[in-house]
Protein backbone atom coordinates (compact mmCIF):
# COMPACT_ATOMS: atom_id res chain seq x y z
CA UNK A 1 0.00 0.00 0.00
CA UNK A 2 2.61 2.35 1.17
CA UNK A 3 4.24 1.90 -2.21
CA UNK A 4 0.87 2.63 -4.27
CA UNK A 5 0.21 5.53 -2.42
CA UNK A 6 4.50 6.69 -2.85
CA UNK A 7 3.97 5.80 -6.72
CA UNK A 8 0.70 8.36 -6.99
CA UNK A 9 2.61 10.73 -4.64
CA UNK A 10 5.40 11.10 -6.98
CA UNK A 11 3.32 10.71 -9.73
CA UNK A 12 3.86 13.99 -12.72
CA UNK A 13 -0.19 13.26 -13.30
CA UNK A 14 -0.95 13.79 -10.18
CA UNK A 15 0.80 17.08 -9.42
CA UNK A 16 -0.62 18.14 -13.07
CA UNK A 17 -4.36 17.26 -11.82
CA UNK A 18 -3.98 18.89 -8.16
CA UNK A 19 -1.86 22.13 -10.03
CA UNK A 20 -5.51 22.40 -12.41
CA UNK A 21 -7.77 21.82 -8.77
CA UNK A 22 -5.58 24.94 -7.21
CA UNK A 23 -6.62 27.40 -10.18
CA UNK A 24 -10.15 26.24 -10.46
CA UNK A 25 -10.21 26.83 -6.59
CA UNK A 26 -8.79 30.41 -7.40
CA UNK A 27 -11.63 30.70 -10.22
CA UNK A 28 -14.06 29.61 -7.77
CA UNK A 29 -13.02 32.37 -5.40
CA UNK A 30 -12.72 35.05 -8.20
CA UNK A 31 -16.59 33.73 -9.02
CA UNK A 32 -18.05 35.00 -5.59
CA UNK A 33 -17.28 38.45 -5.84
CA UNK A 34 -19.65 38.62 -8.68
CA UNK A 35 -23.29 39.10 -6.91
CA UNK A 36 -24.90 38.11 -10.06
CA UNK A 37 -22.92 34.98 -10.29
CA UNK A 38 -23.88 34.05 -6.80
CA UNK A 39 -27.33 34.00 -7.01
CA UNK A 40 -27.21 32.52 -10.24
CA UNK A 41 -24.38 29.51 -9.67
CA UNK A 42 -24.22 29.56 -5.90
CA UNK A 43 -25.44 26.42 -5.08
CA UNK A 44 -22.97 24.66 -7.37
CA UNK A 45 -19.92 26.98 -6.54
CA UNK A 46 -20.72 25.94 -3.06
CA UNK A 47 -20.54 21.82 -4.34
CA UNK A 48 -17.47 22.59 -6.36
CA UNK A 49 -16.09 24.22 -4.04
CA UNK A 50 -16.31 21.43 -0.78
CA UNK A 51 -15.18 18.59 -3.88
CA UNK A 52 -11.83 21.04 -4.30
CA UNK A 53 -11.49 20.78 -0.17
CA UNK A 54 -11.96 17.31 -0.18
CA UNK A 55 -9.23 16.60 -2.71
CA UNK A 56 -6.84 18.85 -0.92
CA UNK A 57 -7.39 16.89 2.25
CA UNK A 58 -7.32 13.48 0.13
CA UNK A 59 -3.73 15.00 -1.08
CA UNK A 60 -2.34 15.56 2.05
CA UNK A 61 -3.18 11.59 3.02
CA UNK A 62 -1.68 10.11 0.06
CA UNK A 63 1.59 12.15 0.61
CA UNK A 64 1.33 11.14 4.42
CA UNK A 65 0.54 7.85 2.95
CA UNK A 66 3.08 7.53 0.87
CA UNK A 67 5.15 7.98 4.04
CA UNK A 68 4.64 4.64 5.25
CA UNK A 69 4.56 3.69 9.08
CA UNK A 70 6.13 7.19 9.62
CA UNK A 71 3.36 9.69 8.38
CA UNK A 72 5.26 12.59 10.91
CA UNK A 73 7.82 12.65 7.97
CA UNK A 74 5.27 14.52 6.09
CA UNK A 75 5.74 16.83 8.43
CA UNK A 76 9.67 17.33 7.68
CA UNK A 77 9.08 19.24 4.50
CA UNK A 78 8.76 22.86 5.17
CA UNK A 79 6.27 23.32 1.93
CA UNK A 80 4.17 20.35 3.09
CA UNK A 81 3.71 22.57 6.61
CA UNK A 82 2.48 24.92 4.47
CA UNK A 83 0.07 23.03 2.05
CA UNK A 84 -1.35 21.71 5.52
CA UNK A 85 -2.03 25.14 7.28
CA UNK A 86 -4.10 26.35 4.36
CA UNK A 87 -6.35 23.39 3.98
CA UNK A 88 -6.77 22.84 7.60
CA UNK A 89 -7.68 26.67 7.96
CA UNK A 90 -10.56 25.67 6.03
CA UNK A 91 -11.76 23.91 8.96
CA UNK A 92 -11.74 26.85 11.24
CA UNK A 93 -15.14 27.45 13.08
CA UNK A 94 -15.92 30.68 10.74
CA UNK A 95 -19.10 32.13 10.22
CA UNK A 96 -21.82 34.68 10.27
CA UNK A 97 -19.65 37.72 10.37
CA UNK A 98 -16.54 35.97 9.67
CA UNK A 99 -17.50 35.15 6.57
CA UNK A 100 -14.92 37.52 4.66
CA UNK A 101 -12.34 35.55 7.02
CA UNK A 102 -13.55 32.20 5.35
CA UNK A 103 -13.17 33.86 1.61
CA UNK A 104 -9.70 35.11 2.00
CA UNK A 105 -9.13 31.77 3.40
CA UNK A 106 -10.46 29.98 0.41
CA UNK A 107 -8.42 32.78 -1.60
CA UNK A 108 -4.77 31.26 0.05
CA UNK A 109 -5.35 28.18 -1.25
CA UNK A 110 -4.53 29.87 -4.92
CA UNK A 111 -0.47 30.18 -2.78
CA UNK A 112 -0.48 26.10 -3.04
CA UNK A 113 0.31 27.07 -6.56
CA UNK A 114 4.06 27.18 -4.90
CA UNK A 115 4.09 23.95 -3.73
CA UNK A 116 2.77 22.70 -6.80
CA UNK A 117 5.75 24.32 -9.12
CA UNK A 118 9.07 23.66 -8.48
CA UNK A 119 10.32 26.71 -10.18
CA UNK A 120 7.95 28.88 -7.45
CA UNK A 121 8.95 27.33 -4.49
CA UNK A 122 12.74 28.67 -6.14
CA UNK A 123 11.72 31.60 -6.27
CA UNK A 124 10.04 32.00 -2.78
CA UNK A 125 13.01 30.44 -1.33
CA UNK A 126 14.96 32.94 -2.97
CA UNK A 127 13.02 36.03 -1.39
CA UNK A 128 13.23 34.34 2.18
CA UNK A 129 16.86 34.46 1.59
CA UNK A 130 17.16 37.58 0.75
CA UNK A 131 14.97 38.85 3.49
CA UNK A 132 17.98 39.60 6.10
CA UNK A 133 19.53 41.46 3.13
CA UNK A 134 16.83 43.32 2.10
CA UNK A 135 16.38 44.57 5.73
CA UNK A 136 19.78 46.51 5.30
CA UNK A 137 19.01 48.00 2.23
CA UNK A 138 15.94 49.11 3.80
CA UNK A 139 17.56 51.11 6.78
CA UNK A 140 19.81 52.54 3.95
CA UNK A 141 16.79 53.98 2.08
CA UNK A 142 15.03 54.91 5.01
CA UNK A 143 17.83 56.70 5.97
CA UNK A 144 17.98 58.45 2.76
CA UNK A 145 14.48 59.47 2.46
CA UNK A 146 14.76 61.16 6.57
CA UNK A 147 17.56 63.09 5.26
CA UNK A 148 16.17 64.40 1.81
CA UNK A 149 12.60 64.55 3.86
CA UNK A 150 14.38 67.21 6.03
CA UNK A 151 16.05 68.78 3.80
CA UNK A 152 12.99 69.25 1.59
CA UNK A 153 10.75 69.99 4.47
CA UNK A 154 13.96 73.36 5.24
CA UNK A 155 14.16 74.53 1.59
CA UNK A 156 11.36 73.94 0.06
CA UNK A 157 8.02 73.58 2.78
CA UNK A 158 7.40 74.27 6.09
CA UNK A 159 4.68 76.79 7.37
CA UNK A 160 5.87 79.70 5.24
CA UNK A 161 7.41 76.87 2.36
CA UNK A 162 6.65 77.10 -1.11
CA UNK A 163 4.87 73.66 -1.18
CA UNK A 164 2.89 73.57 1.75
CA UNK A 165 1.44 70.74 0.13
CA UNK A 166 4.04 68.17 -0.58
CA UNK A 167 6.50 69.16 2.25
CA UNK A 168 4.76 70.81 5.13
CA UNK A 169 6.44 68.19 7.91
CA UNK A 170 8.58 65.42 7.39
CA UNK A 171 5.66 62.74 7.47
CA UNK A 172 4.25 64.13 4.47
CA UNK A 173 7.75 65.17 2.87
CA UNK A 174 8.87 61.55 3.38
CA UNK A 175 5.36 60.38 1.24
CA UNK A 176 6.30 62.85 -1.12
CA UNK A 177 9.53 61.21 -1.42
CA UNK A 178 8.08 57.85 -2.19
CA UNK A 179 5.86 59.25 -4.69
CA UNK A 180 8.96 60.16 -6.82
CA UNK A 181 11.05 57.48 -6.14
CA UNK A 182 8.25 55.03 -7.51
CA UNK A 183 8.49 57.69 -10.17
CA UNK A 184 4.81 58.49 -10.05
CA UNK A 185 4.50 62.24 -11.71
CA UNK A 186 7.46 63.28 -9.54
CA UNK A 187 8.45 65.89 -12.65
CA UNK A 188 5.64 68.12 -11.30
CA UNK A 189 6.76 67.82 -7.77
CA UNK A 190 10.00 69.30 -8.98
CA UNK A 191 8.58 71.74 -11.55
CA UNK A 192 6.78 73.12 -7.82
CA UNK A 193 9.79 73.96 -6.45
CA UNK A 194 11.11 75.38 -9.74
CA UNK A 195 8.80 77.66 -11.00
CA UNK A 196 7.06 78.71 -7.29
CA UNK A 197 3.82 77.23 -6.27
CA UNK A 198 1.78 80.03 -8.19
CA UNK A 199 3.19 79.49 -11.04
CA UNK A 200 2.89 75.77 -11.40
CA UNK A 201 -0.24 75.12 -9.92
CA UNK A 202 -0.58 72.42 -7.12
CA UNK A 203 -3.15 69.61 -7.85
CA UNK A 204 -5.56 71.23 -5.32
CA UNK A 205 -6.06 73.55 -2.07
CA UNK A 206 -3.72 75.88 -3.98
CA UNK A 207 -5.76 78.91 -2.57
CA UNK A 208 -4.70 77.90 1.00
CA UNK A 209 -1.66 75.92 0.76
CA UNK A 210 0.04 78.08 -1.84
CA UNK A 211 0.31 82.30 -0.97
CA UNK A 212 1.99 84.87 -3.35
CA UNK A 213 4.28 85.90 -0.43
CA UNK A 214 5.65 82.21 0.16
CA UNK A 215 6.14 81.03 -3.18
CA UNK A 216 9.27 81.02 -4.12
CA UNK A 217 11.61 80.04 -7.49
CA UNK A 218 14.26 77.40 -7.22
CA UNK A 219 15.33 76.86 -10.91
CA UNK A 220 18.56 75.43 -10.16
CA UNK A 221 17.89 74.24 -6.57
CA UNK A 222 14.61 72.08 -7.21
CA UNK A 223 15.91 70.34 -10.22
CA UNK A 224 19.34 69.23 -8.34
CA UNK A 225 17.68 67.93 -5.55
CA UNK A 226 15.25 66.07 -7.17
CA UNK A 227 17.49 64.62 -10.00
CA UNK A 228 19.83 63.68 -7.10
CA UNK A 229 17.05 62.10 -5.33
CA UNK A 230 15.44 60.25 -8.18
CA UNK A 231 19.11 58.98 -9.37
CA UNK A 232 20.11 57.95 -5.99
CA UNK A 233 17.31 56.80 -4.57
CA UNK A 234 15.58 54.73 -7.73
CA UNK A 235 18.73 54.15 -9.89
CA UNK A 236 20.85 52.90 -7.17
CA UNK A 237 18.87 51.80 -4.16
CA UNK A 238 16.24 50.33 -5.79
CA UNK A 239 18.90 47.87 -8.14
CA UNK A 240 20.68 46.68 -4.58
CA UNK A 241 17.29 45.26 -4.06
CA UNK A 242 17.67 43.14 -7.57
CA UNK A 243 21.08 42.57 -6.58
CA UNK A 244 20.20 41.09 -3.24
CA UNK A 245 17.15 39.16 -4.96
CA UNK A 246 19.57 37.75 -7.51
CA UNK A 247 22.25 36.96 -4.97
CA UNK A 248 19.01 34.58 -2.94
CA UNK A 249 18.26 32.83 -6.59
CA UNK A 250 21.86 32.14 -6.93
CA UNK A 251 21.90 30.68 -3.47
CA UNK A 252 18.72 28.51 -4.02
CA UNK A 253 19.41 27.43 -7.26
CA UNK A 254 22.70 25.62 -5.52
CA UNK A 255 20.31 24.50 -2.50
CA UNK A 256 17.93 23.12 -4.82
CA UNK A 257 20.56 21.44 -7.02
CA UNK A 258 22.21 19.98 -4.15
CA UNK A 259 18.98 18.74 -2.46
CA UNK A 260 18.17 17.13 -6.13
CA UNK A 261 22.04 15.47 -6.16
CA UNK A 262 21.31 14.39 -3.08
CA UNK A 263 18.00 12.36 -3.67
CA UNK A 264 19.54 11.32 -6.89
CA UNK A 265 22.55 9.68 -4.80
CA UNK A 266 20.16 7.97 -2.40
CA UNK A 267 17.97 6.17 -5.24
CA UNK A 268 21.43 5.03 -6.53
CA UNK A 269 22.39 3.59 -2.99
CA UNK A 270 19.17 2.25 -2.65
CA UNK A 271 18.79 0.49 -6.29
CA UNK A 272 22.46 -0.63 -5.16
CA UNK A 273 21.36 -2.16 -2.12
CA UNK A 274 18.41 -3.98 -3.88
CA UNK A 275 20.67 -5.44 -6.97
CA UNK A 276 22.92 -6.38 -3.85
CA UNK A 277 19.88 -7.76 -2.05
CA UNK A 278 18.83 -9.66 -5.28
CA UNK A 279 22.43 -10.88 -5.71
CA UNK A 280 22.49 -12.75 -2.33
CA UNK A 281 18.91 -14.38 -3.08
CA UNK A 282 20.64 -15.82 -6.20
CA UNK A 283 23.53 -16.96 -4.46
CA UNK A 284 21.42 -18.89 -2.33
CA UNK A 285 18.72 -19.84 -4.85
CA UNK A 286 21.81 -21.24 -6.67
CA UNK A 287 23.23 -23.13 -3.79
CA UNK A 288 19.87 -24.69 -3.10
CA UNK A 289 19.64 -26.09 -6.34
CA UNK A 290 23.10 -27.70 -6.24
CA UNK A 291 22.11 -29.17 -2.86
CA UNK A 292 18.45 -30.53 -4.47
CA UNK A 293 21.03 -32.06 -7.40
CA UNK A 294 23.11 -33.59 -5.41
CA UNK A 295 20.69 -35.15 -3.60
CA UNK A 296 18.78 -36.59 -6.68
CA UNK A 297 22.71 -37.97 -7.25
CA UNK A 298 22.49 -39.72 -4.73
CA UNK A 299 19.01 -40.97 -4.66
CA UNK A 300 19.45 -42.67 -8.19
CA UNK A 301 22.95 -44.16 -7.29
Amino acid sequence: MTTFLSKIAESAKFSNFITIVILIAGVLVGMETYPSMVEKYGDTIHLLDKIVLAIFVLEIVVKMGAEGSKPWNYFKDGWNVFDFLIVAAAFMPFGGSSVAILRLVRLLRVLKLVTAIPKLQLLVSALIRSIPSMGYVSILLLILFYIYGVAAVIFFGGPEGNDQYHFLNIQTAMVSLFRAVTLEDWTDIMYIQMYGCMDYALPMHQETLCKPEFSTASPVGGALFFISFVLIGTMIMLNLFIGVIMNGMDEAKVEFAEAKAAEEQTDVADISMNIEYLRVKLREANDLISVIEDHNKRGKA
